[in-house]
């Protein structure tokens, strides 16, 4: 006689293992330190503002000014130039170059969320390194985009992080390379769960890529 499971049965086999797809992911290291910074607040946030700067030189600061929706799609950008707004979703190429701006600033941002966003990526995990600015105790855990995904396809990035599940540095490293650049994470605030680092020093203690401004707004 054949055998098939009844409806309450499949359902509750159905129902067990999303629960223990749902845990493998959340015990994954990149969803830790998404986590970690607040990924579960993220729900309640209507948009997110931020003033990037980075030095260019000893006398030169370059300033871009952001606003992103996150419940609309929408992002805002102005300079010292130019201003523009757009949606995510309908993208042309007349923005490209802000839109481009706007990943690259997002990630130095909001990276630790990207971990859960991204797709297009495979990982490494390596424990027991010392961390190559400040020689800190942690764990590595190397990112390697695919080459299809974005603007910078095939990157890769060295993110270290402690026990806590926090980013103390990382290395980007342009086109998976060998070697990369060092980036301290630090003075890191609380906005509302929402953990950021405002701060990026280089190997030097410069500090070169800091944000101001911020302001989490909640729904």
């Amino acid at each position: 006689m054949k055998k098939t499971l009844s409806p309450i049965l499949f359902s509750l086999f159905i129902l067990l293992s999303c629960e223990t797809e749902k845990k493998a992911a959340i015990n994954d290291l990149p969803m830790q330190i998404a986590h970690a910074y607040g990924f579960d607040q993220l729900d309640d946030v209507q948009s997110i503002s931020y003033t990037w700067n980075v030095r260019r030189d000893s006398a030169t600061v370059m300033v871009r000014d952001w606003e992103w929706d996150l419940v609309k799609g929408e992002v805002s950008y102005s300079d010292a130039d130019t201003s523009a707004t757009y949606l995510l979703s309908e993208k042309t190429d007349q923005i490209k170059d802000i839109d481009h701006k706007f990943i690259n600033d997002k990630y130095w941002l909001l990276y630790p969320f990207q971990l859960a966003w991204d797709k297009g990526f495979t990982t490494e995990i390596t424990e027991d390194q010392t961390s190559p600015i400040n020689s800190t105790p942690t764990t590595k855990l190397t990112v390697l985009y695919n080459n299809e995904d974005g603007y910078t396809p095939g990157d890769a990035y060295d993110v270290y992080v402690d026990e806590n599940k926090i980013i103390k540095e990382w290395v980007f490293r342009k086109g998976n390379a060998a070697e990369g650049r060092a980036f301290t994470w630090e003075n890191e605030k609380d906005f509302g769960g929402i953990k950021i680092a405002l701060d990026h020093r280089m190997q030097n203690g410069e500090k070169i890529i800091w944000f101001t401004n911020v302001e989490v707004v909640k729904k």
